[in-house]
């Protein structure tokens, strides 16, 4: 059975709070975009692994060991409540990694909703939420794959009518890493004068002077060329431009399809897509 995950795009993100426990509490938007791994999980019948799974990742260069993979993980998961059969899971990495777009947790939350189908599980759409929390932050995202408002640590979630229908979306990511950690370290804590849910509900025209990402202030003064990507989607005619999540990528919202993109972004991870 092959699915496609998908990407998905922080439009705005305010950190709010540092919590007792270390976390922080946030707020923003998540979007799904069409930009897609490929993951395929079918049933082993001959030399089945001890294990009772088998992966094998293609595309992007994934680091650490197949049982630390999120589908793995989630498979697991699953297994440990229901009689699930041996699978073969095949993963093409296309969504680049470190770069705030949610690909591990999408490729997460493909693999239970698959698992449910394939295997006629019967769960609802909050037992596999609740399975992808145990998962990450925003893994429960992508069981419903709408926009979403987040809260706390990005793990609570409300519908928000937000439609970006008809624009079109260039998504950049230098070859440049952003630690999380390192992010949320240097971010300045701060209550934001107006609602991001009040902000993102306005002509998206209006968002370049409202709708702000926190962590871009500190990772575009250690990461200048991040910066630099983001004044060029602009350049170029964005009507919104933001980094995505605590990076490394930026997307710029356009009204028409920006022409020869890859030439202008050359040396870099560049994918258009409409919206």
């Amino acid at each position: 059975m092959i699915v496609y995950p998908n990407a998905k795009i922080n439009i705005g993100l305010n950190v709010v709070e540092k919590r007792p426990d270390g976390y922080h509490n946030l707020e923003t938007v998540f979007y799904p975009i069409g930009l897609q791994d490929i993951l395929d999980i079918q049933l082993i019948e001959k030399d089945v692994p001890e294990c009772g799974w088998r992966l094998k990742v293609t595309g992007s260069v994934l680091d650490g060991s197949p049982e630390d993979n999120l589908v793995v993980r989630a498979f697991k998961l699953l297994k440990g409540m229901y009689d699930l059969p041996p699978v073969s899971i095949g993963l093409y990495k296309h969504i680049p990694t470190g770069a705030g777009l949610g690909g591990g947790s999408s490729d997460a939350a493909f693999t239970v909703k698959t698992l449910n189908e394939r295997f006629s599980l019967g769960m609802t759409m909050q037992q596999m939420e609740d399975v992808c929390a145990q998962l990450g932050a925003d893994c429960p995202f992508f069981i419903r794959n709408k926009p979403m408002f987040a809260a706390g640590i990005g793990n609570e979630f409300q519908p928000i009518e937000v439609n970006l229908k008809g624009r079109h979306l260039v998504l950049v990511k230098p070859d440049v890493s952003v630690s999380t950690k390192d992010a949320y370290a240097r971010v300045k804590v701060a209550q934001p004068e107006r609602h991001l849910t009040e902000l993102v509900t306005q002509p998206v025209e209006t968002w370049k002077d409202t709708v702000v990402n926190d962590f871009e202030a500190s990772v575009f003064a250690k990461y200048p060329e991040i910066a630099a990507i983001k004044d060029r989607l602009y350049d170029l005619g964005a009507v919104y431009a933001s980094m995505s999540g605590s990076g490394s990528s930026v997307f710029g919202i356009f009204d028409e399809p920006v022409e020869n993109v890859d030439e202008k972004f050359s040396g870099m991870f560049c994918r258009q897509r409409e919206l």
